[in-house]
Parts: C-alpha cells; sequence; structure tokens
C-alpha cells in the first residue's frame, strides 16, 4: 500500500535565514499563500521568539493560510514555546516546533549539558507545548551526528511527552544516504512509540546530499520531509522541495508513495520566490533551471521529437510550463490577457488583473513581441513596499571623457521631490540624487545585478540591488525595456523597504 509522504516547507523560516534572502511582511505572506496552493502540509512560518518582525510575520501567516498546518521554530525552552504559541494560535491548525541539540559535539561546546540533562530538557519542552497544542513537532539537533543509542532514548522520551512528529535533522549536511537509510531504520526497529509519531527528516545540503538523503528516509520509513523552494537555505541550503517532489513523482514505483503536491504549481512557486529573493535560478538547476527540458545536441532533438520520452523523464507542463495558444500584442483585449495569466496557472484578483493589463498594454508599446518570460516577469515584479518613493520623472545625460549628470523626481504622498547630482557613469548619478532626497538611507550598495528576461534589442531588463543600513539588508528590484529607469526603480524600491523598519 502506498504512503503519502507530508511536504513540510521551510522556505519562510531556514531559508529567510540564508545571507541576502530576508523578507518583508508582505512578501512573506505572498509566498505563504503560493505555498498553500502547492499544497505543502506544513508552513514552518518563522522563529517567532527570534525578533518582532519574525513574531509579526508567523501570526499574520498563521491568520492567513486556512489549508495547512502553520509551524513555529522554538528552542526547548519555555520563553520560546510561549512566544511559539501566541503566534500561531490564530492558525486554523497550528503547530509548535521545539528543538534541542543531541550530538556530544552541540551538548558539550553549545548547550554544556550533559545527556541526562538533555534528556530531561526534551521531556519538559515537549510536555510543556503540548499543555498549549496537540500538534507539537520535536527535533533532536544535529541528529545524524549523535550517538544512536543515544538519539533513540530522546526520540523515545520525547513521543512519550506528547510529541506527535520527530525530526531528524542532518544540520550540518554530514551524512550519506546508506547513513540516513540505516539511522531511520534503527529508530523504527529501537524505539518502542515510534508508531505513535510521524518519522520526519531535515536534510542540509553542505556536500551536495540534500535530496539523496531525504529520498533514502522516505524509502527507510520517514512519513514527513521538511524542505525548501529551490533549496534555499543556511550555508549550502535544504534539500529542494522541487527535486524531492518530483523524483517522487517521477519514481512513483519504486519509492511506493506519493506528495499531496500540486505539481503545476511548481514553476510559479520558484520562480516568485527567485524573485523576491532577487536571484535567478543556475541554468542547470534541476527542475526548474532555464536548461532543465532544452535539448540542443542534435540527437537529442531528434529523439524528443520523434518521443518525448527518449530524453524526457518529466514534461514541462508537470511542473506548470505551459504551452499559450494566445498571441499578445497592444490591440489584446482585459478577457485574452486574463485568459493567458490563468492558463499560465496564475490566480489574481480584479484588482490585480488590472494592474497587469495596464502594464501588458505599456509593454506592447515598448516591444513587438511580447513573451511568455515578459508576462511572468510583469506578474513577480511587483512592488511589494509602502511605496514611500514613487519615480515621477528622470532625466540623464552622459558623454564619453564627462561625468553622468542626472535629474530624478520622486514623490513622496502628495509632494514632488527633486535633485540633480553627478556621478561616474548615469546609474551612480540617479543614485546619488536619490540618495539627496531620501537622507542617504542606504550606507551601503552590497550587490547590482542586471539581466534581460528574453533576446532582442527590445528585451525587459531586470536589476537587482541589495541595499543596507544598519544590520538591515534589503532586495530592491525594477523592470523596463530602459535599462536605466529599471535601475532606478530598484533603487526606489529597495529605499522604500528599508523605510519600513
Amino acid at each position: 500500500m502506498e504512503r503519502r509522504i507530508k511536504i513540510f516547507d521551510t522556505t519562510l523560516r531556514d531559508g529567510e535565514q540564508a545571507p541576502g534572502c530576508s523578507m518583508n511582511l508582505e512578501e512573506k505572506l505572498e509566498i505563504a499563500k503560493q505555498l498553500e496552493a502547492l499544497k505543502v502540509d506544513v508552513i514552518e512560518a518563522g522563529f517567532a521568539i527570534s525578533s518582532p518582525g519574525d513574531f509579526k510575520s508567523v501570526e499574520a501567516i498563521s491568520k492567513t493560510v486556512k489549508n495547512c498546518v502553520v509551524a513555529s521554530l522554538a528552542r526547548a525552552t519555555e520563553k520560546d514555546i510561549d512566544a511559539a504559541y501566541e503566534a500561531v494560535k490564530g492558525a486554523v491548525s497550528p503547530r509548535i516546533h521545539t528543538f534541542i541539540a543531541t550530538s556530544p559535539v552541540h551538548m558539550q561546546y553549545k548547550l554544556r549539558m550533559t545527556p541526562e540533562e538533555v534528556l530531561e530538557r526534551t521531556a519538559a519542552a515537549v510536555a510543556y507545548a503540548k499543555k498549549y497544542l496537540s500538534n507539537v513537532e520535536f527535533s533532536a539537533e544535529d541528529a545524524m551526528r549523535s550517538d544512536p543509542e543515544f538519539l533513540a532514548r530522546v526520540v523515545e522520551t520525547a513521543i512519550a511527552a506528547g510529541a506527535t512528529t520527530v525530526n531528524i535533522p542532518d544540520t550540518v549536511g554530514y551524512a550519506v544516504p546508506e547513513e540516513m537509510d540505516r539511522i531511520i531504520r534503527y529508530l523504527r526497529e529501537k524505539v518502542s512509540n515510534i508508531d505513535k509519531a510521524e518519522i520526519s527528516v531535515h536534510c542540509h545540503n553542505d556536500l551536495g546530499m540534500a535530496t539523496a538523503n531525504t529520498l533514502a528516509a522516505v524509502r527507510a520509513g520517514a512519513t514527513q520531509v521538511e524542505c525548501t523552494v529551490n533549496g534555499l537555505g543556511e550555508r549550502a541550503g535544504n534539500a529542494a522541495l522541487e527535486e524531492v517532489v518530483m523524483a517522487i513523482k517521477t519514481r512513483r514505483n519504486y519509492f511506493g508513495c506519493y506528495t499531496g503536491i500540486d505539481t503545476k504549481q511548481i514553476s510559479p512557486t520558484s520562480k516568485l520566490v527567485y524573485n523576491i529573493i532577487g536571484q535567478t535560478a543556475a541554468i542547470n538547476k534541476p527542475i526548474v533551471g532555464a536548461n532543465a527540458f532544452a535539448h540542443e545536441a542534435g540527437i537529442h532533438q531528434h529523439g524528443v521529437l520523434a518521443e518525448r520520452t527518449t530524453y524526457e523523464i518529466m514534461s514541462p507542463e508537470d511542473i506548470g510550463l505551459a504551452r499559450n495558444r494566445i498571441v499578445l500584442g497592444k490591440h489584446s483585449g482585459r478577457h485574452a490577457i486574463e485568459e493567458y495569466l490563468k492558463e499560465m496557472g496564475y490566480s489574481f484578483t480584479k484588482e490585480e488583473l488590472d494592474v497587469y493589463y495596464e502594464k501588458i498594454i505599456e509593454l506592447c508599446d515598448r516591444k513587438k513581441v511580447i513573451t511568455h518570460s515578459d508576462i511572468e516577469t510583469i506578474v513577480y515584479n511587483k512592488d511589494r513596499s509602502g511605496r514611500t518613493y514613487e519615480l515621477e520623472y528622470f532625466d540623464v545625460h552622459t558623454a564619453k571623457n564627462s561625468r553622468a549628470t542626472c535629474v530624478v523626481r520622486l514623490k513622496k504622498d502628495d509632494e514632488i521631490l527633486e535633485e540633480v547630482s553627478l556621478g561616474d557613469g548615469p546609474i551612480n548619478a540617479a543614485y546619488n540624487a536619490i540618495d539627496k532626497i531620501t537622507g542617504n538611507l542606504c550606507e551601503e550598495m552590497l550587490d547590482y545585478t542586471i539581466h534581460s528576461v528574453t533576446g532582442g534589442n527590445d528585451a525587459l531588463g531586470e536589476v537587482t540591488v541589495k541595499l543596507k543600513a544598519g544590520e538591515r539588508v534589503v532586495t530592491g528590484r525594477g523592470v523596463s525595456t530602459d535599462i536605466i529607469e529599471s535601475s532606478i526603480l530598484a533603487y526606489v524600491n529597495g529605499i522604500n523597504k528599508l523605510l519600513e523598519f
């Protein structure tokens, strides 16, 4: 009989902890809604006690998401567990996820606790969380470097105290698949009450084996896997949701299990997350990279044309890469654009459709051909900030062997603000003018990237900037057929995000 594997997504907690991947509340809510559309089983919304911002986002997601379990992470302390409960209590299906380290190195140097003290803390923390909620998950941090016999005692203790899910993390990505298989089977055999809880795994990718280790655990009997969209996470990241899900789907007979994921939402989810953090997929990234379904070698092209399965074990449609039949142009009506977006797998409100319609028609006046990628860019590059400042006008003058000059006009509420500045090039001049208007809010620009969305000399240019003020790092994005305009829009977007904190 086939088993159903639960998908626990921690993009909004572990994924966001990766350097340069922080998100504001609006962005987290948008991803949470998309994860709900993807039909993940559990959304780990954050680490409630870590900051007021994290608490607020966990609380907001808990009140917004209706069809997934919403979890908050908590150390094995009453204060952490209190915060986690307060943040998730508004959810339709809330979970507290508490953890403590069990490896010798962590117990000795980080916790400064004996194994017996860790067992006592495990029992106390789970029992305390159980007073709040029936759904409690316990994680043995650094489980794969723990003594198996001691790990089994900890897991048995957690279940006895009321844990309904026990998670076996490969916290530092140390394990290999054979070890993961062995430890899951060992726990199933040695833990007397293991039948009273779900077995979960959480694998990091430091040695490039997170997906393989996760799948090995599934084969050995795990019933929940913890992963992130695009494999985001600390250091080298986590097991990638799209890889784990599509491996189980493609090799369903081998694994003898399935997930509840709507795989047609994988591509939209991946692109949304990449857009929000200001990154793009590596071209050879499995499942979601640009080359994942590309065939250049002649022998491959011939085979695919003759029979798709010669070189494709999945179809693009499986992950939501639809082949649109409608061609958009400047004379396209609202209904045609609405149908095009629906065919691409997007859901939207009437207000969002109005915005997309205006932007698409505007782009049609600038470009001869509107591509699938152009439409995706318009959908994903919406402003998710409070929009304190809006670009009204800019004028750039530049020439060889002379400094550039830029006039920028921004609108703030009903006030028009204008400055002019010199710079080492037009973009530097524009940013200097914006800094004059905004009071040098940005202390440092950590990154500036630009790429064309499509080919051709009328391609949309997408600019991403990472700005720093104090300890806060934000990502700003802008898109236009005019690369200077894209750059200014990205910088203003970043400034608006800095103003939120």
